[in-house]
């Protein structure tokens, strides 16, 4: 394998041994050992059936944000991913086997958080991917390929979980009754953001679709959002997607798969945080309907992976890695009492929304 991998730095003029790196669920991740350091990875093609897509987004948003970082007089290489080409010119290899690797600069002198502890860093990430959306408010997001379709139309997740359920191939339906129920008695729901899009009131924008901790960079010194980082999913969208995600997997008390449900709770505290910092960078650049709908995407982005746990556990757990029975039944779970206090907690979200 090393050989292969020396192989494949080859073809981006990098002559460096190579081992695993991060803890990423999709990509192949590799730390290279050269000046200066690189990340090497391969493109999960099953995942990514169009690899040359992704990149050809990823190069338009990275290239753009380049120029507006350099036009402020700060240093692009920091700010954004730096991709190498390959002798051929493009910004990916693809071996004779087909797979896809491409290769990045390793932003140096940075650290990336699996979780919150302290409430600073997650306002730092949400400046971080507040910042993502206002470089990128004037870029011609129609332009980007959706690299994986319907992402987040809830209510295509929702035509999905029907089918599940209708064909109850685990033959689980019966035992998740009250689950079931849930869902149907929320779909309500569902069209809230897609219809917005629809009618224009809210504008068609760059979404980054994994607002995880993780996904931005902090300085190691100064503890300030740097970059933004696994750019794989972005996509033409609603910036409503990227905060909803953001505070359904941030503002959690509890692990995603915790089986205690008293543990879960929906941190009002931490989407005051999140909210402020977002609001400061994007600053006039949100409209008033994006506003307005900041609380109900939380309470939609919760919702849509509550059932997309839900169909997968109906469906024979089939797209979701499990490590023990019921797993995505108790991802579902934690999802579902989310969505409950979210729901209850809406008007004081609203009034969060208009303080800041």
């Amino acid at each position: 394998m090393m050989s292969e991998l020396s192989e494949i730095l080859s073809q981006f003029g990098v002559e460096a041994g190579a081992l695993p790196h991060g803890n990423g669920h999709i990509n192949r991740t590799y730390l290279v050992d050269s000046t200066p350091r690189v990340i090497l990875q391969r493109i999960n093609t099953a995942v990514f059936t169009r690899p040359e897509e992704v990149m050809e987004n990823i190069m338009a948003v990275t290239s753009f944000i380049r120029e507006k970082v350099a036009a402020a007089g700060e240093d692009p290489s920091r700010r954004t991913l730096t991709f190498l080409r390959a002798k051929d010119g493009k910004p990916y290899y693809k071996t004779v086997g087909g797979d896809y690797y491409r290769a990045y600069y390793f932003v140096e002198d940075t650290v990336s958080l699996e979780r919150v502890d302290r409430l600073s860093d997650f306002a730092e990430a949400a400046h971080g991917f507040g910042d993502f959306q206002r470089m990128l408010a004037d870029f011609p997001a129609q332009e980007l390929y959706e690299t994986i379709e319907k992402f987040h139309d809830t209510v295509n997740r929702y035509r999905q979980f029907a089918d599940a359920l209708k064909e109850n191939r685990a033959r689980r339906a019966d035992t998740v009754r009250a689950e079931i129920d849930f869902a149907l008695s929320h779909e309500k729901y569902a069209s809230v953001i897609t219809d917005a899009i629809a009618d224009g009131s809210v504008p068609l924008r760059v979404t980054h679709n994994d607002t995880k901790l993780n996904n931005v960079l902090l300085d190691e010194a100064t503890g300030k959002a740097i970059c933004v980082i696994d750019l794989d999913t972005v996509m033409p969208g609603s910036m409503l997607y990227d905060f909803g995600d953001a505070l359904r997997f941030g503002a959690s008390t509890g692990a995603e798969d915790e089986t205690d449900l008293d543990k879960i709770h929906f941190d009002l505290e931490k989407f005051e945080v999140f909210t402020k910092a977002f609001l400061e960078e994007l600053g006039d650049s949100i409209t008033e309907k994006e506003r307005e709908l900041l609380p109900m995407s939380v309470l939609i982005m919760t919702l849509e992976c509550g059932i997309r746990f839900l169909a997968d556990h109906l469906n024979g757990d089939v797209y979701f890695q499990i490590h023990r029975e019921n797993h995505n039944l108790d991802r579902c779970r934690t999802q579902f009492k989310l969505v409950s206090e979210i729901e209850a907690l809406l008007p004081r979200m609203a009034e969060i929304v208009a303080k800041y």
